[in-house]
């Protein structure tokens, strides 16, 4: 079974810059949840969502690589019956001209 999380926006504190330090900014994040689905273990999306935008708003990460691998730590640990995990995020607003982001899949 795998669980899509797609485009959850929120706003926080994340970046090495002056400027990223001081308000917080857009942030878009998309995560693929594969996992080992039993009828008395199922893994619950939206409580997976407010784990992520908590961790997020309480870090304040100054790197998106930092961010990203704190995201799956508490994923992981949250939920052991994670086969695959995809992270994906995007500062939409960094730059002028373009989206940058960042994304990693692990196998467990």
């Amino acid at each position: 079974m795998t669980i899509h999380i797609e485009s959850l926006k929120i706003q926080t504190i994340i970046g090495i810059l002056d400027f990223e330090r001081e308000k917080t900014q857009n942030l878009i994040i998309d995560i693929n949840i594969e996992y080992k689905y039993t009828k008395d273990d199922f893994l619950n999306y939206a409580d997976a969502v407010q784990i992520v935008t908590d961790n997020l708003k309480i870090k304040k990460y100054g790197l998106l690589e930092d961010a990203l691998l704190g995201t799956k730590d508490i994923l992981i640990s949250k939920y052991p019956q994670i086969k695959t995990l995809y992270i994906k995020f995007t500062k939409p607003d960094i730059l002028k001209n373009c989206r940058v982001a960042l994304s990693k899949t692990w196998n467990f």
